[in-house]
């Protein structure tokens, strides 16, 4: 490129979406843009040790200072610990409307799947979908709209949602090889450029570990290939207390070595002796770690001892999972995760973990997949399947972000005439 394009990122204030960003940030660098990667200072505090020396003059990271109001101060302005009651004030705070002359483009942290779903139910109402794999239970259909009724009475615009403003290009963190179908019906429901970007798990795992990751790793390591199930919800839900019962009594009946990370809303901090049965430490013994804390997800992942992925199926964990070969045990908790969940399984790579009407997760039902995933013939099925899409993921490397790069290049340029 003759001129050096410049481009402003504005990721969602969520740790889970800074990560994918920050690989776009880095592929496009690599292509000549010039990357400006907006965020707050709480965020980009762990940004700053994953941006390798050579992107020093490429991208630059740009402080965002929301005003400190009395109930977001500064180390809330993050999805990470945010209560839920504060979480639209963030989304109001945010609010950037559309510049002139400045191409819009959105990259969305997740898949395809889901947008062409409620694409098709808002555009096409009177039309069935036409890909039955993906569906929304009952249960999960009333949690949607209780969301969206929510949203409605706090006065917020849905140019989040289905509304995209002068939105021109839709870059997805996601693949053709995973979601080809579903990227073209989006195209034909919305007439947009829908453009896959490809993987956006980093390409290289952080080594810097501390003193407790290590001693995992250690422990992770006198475990038996592919006998070890990780199980972790995400950053931003919260198991009910009846919930991690079930996932506790599920793991110690299924008698797989396993790691848990168990969280609590920020300032709802208990002890694990407190929340998990009582005895259940000491009956587990060295069959199991559980945590409080960050796990280091990726290593874990990459780990050969490591069979299984008991997951919400927030995206981004669902993608490094399949980058790393580990079949899923699906758990959807919320939002588009139960529907990431009905893809996965359709992919072959996944099993799913089925609520009752209410909502709930039994531990029965916990036992029967943990133990096929780990010691049954289904797992032998799932890890070939998700390694063969994994090696082919690989295979095609940078080839959708180079046309995603091309995109935005072409984008630019007609912006200008």
């Amino acid at each position: 490129m003759s001129t050096t394009l410049k481009v402003l990122m504005f990721p969602f204030l969520a740790y889970g979406h800074i990560s994918p960003y920050l690989n776009v940030a880095k592929k496009l660098a690599d292509r000549g843009f010039l990357i400006y990667l907006c965020s707050t200072p709480i965020n980009l505090k762990s940004t700053i040790n994953k941006i390798p020396e050579k992107y020093a003059d490429s991208i630059q990271l740009i402080e965002l200072h929301l005003p400190e109001l009395p109930q977001l101060p500064p180390h809330y302005h993050t999805t990470n610990g945010l209560p839920p009651n504060l979480s639209h004030i963030l989304r109001r705070a945010l609010k950037i409307n559309g510049l002139k002359n400045i191409p819009a483009v959105k990259l969305f942290t997740s898949g395809v799947a889901v947008f062409s779903y409620f694409f098709n139910l808002t555009k096409k109402p009177e039309v069935e979908f036409p890909y039955p794999s993906i569906y929304l239970r009952k249960i999960e259909l009333v949690r949607w709209c209780e969301m969206l009724s929510k949203y409605n009475k706090e006065g917020e615009e849905h140019d989040d949602g289905l509304a995209y403003g002068n939105m021109q290009i839709m870059l997805m963190s996601t693949s053709k090889i995973l979601e080809a179908k579903y990227i073209d019906y989006c195209i034909e429901l919305t007439n947009w450029k829908v453009v896959p970007v490809g993987s956006l798990v980093q390409d290289s795992i952080i080594t810097d570990a501390a003193d407790d990751d290590m001693e995992l790793i250690d422990w992770l390591g006198t475990k038996d290939e592919n006998s070890t199930v990780f199980v972790s919800f995400g950053s931003e839900y919260f198991l009910s207390k009846e919930d991690v019962e079930e996932v506790a009594f599920g793991l110690e009946l299924s008698n797989v070595n396993f790691i848990w990370v168990v969280r609590f809303p920020k300032g709802e901090e208990k002890n694990l002796e407190d929340v998990l049965p009582k005895g259940f430490l000491e009956r587990i013994g060295e069959r199991g770690r559980v945590l409080d804390k960050f796990a280091p997800q990726q290593r874990i992942l990459n780990h050969p001892s490591t069979g299984g992925f008991a997951s919400h199926c927030g995206w981004n964990s669902a993608m490094e999972s399949i980058d790393f070969g580990v079949p899923i045990v699906a758990m959807p908790m919320q939002l588009d995760q139960p529907m990431n969940a009905r893809l996965i399984v359709e992919l072959g790579v996944a099993v799913e973990i089925v609520r009752d009407d209410d909502g709930k997760i039994h531990r029965g039902e916990i036992v029967e997949a943990l133990k096929g995933v780990i010691t049954g013939e289904i797992g032998e099925i799932l890890r070939a399947k998700v390694r063969d899409i994994s090696k082919n993921l690989k295979a095609i490397k940078d080839e959708e972000m180079d046309v995603a790069a091309q995109e935005l290049i072409e984008l630019c340029r007609n912006s200008n005439k």
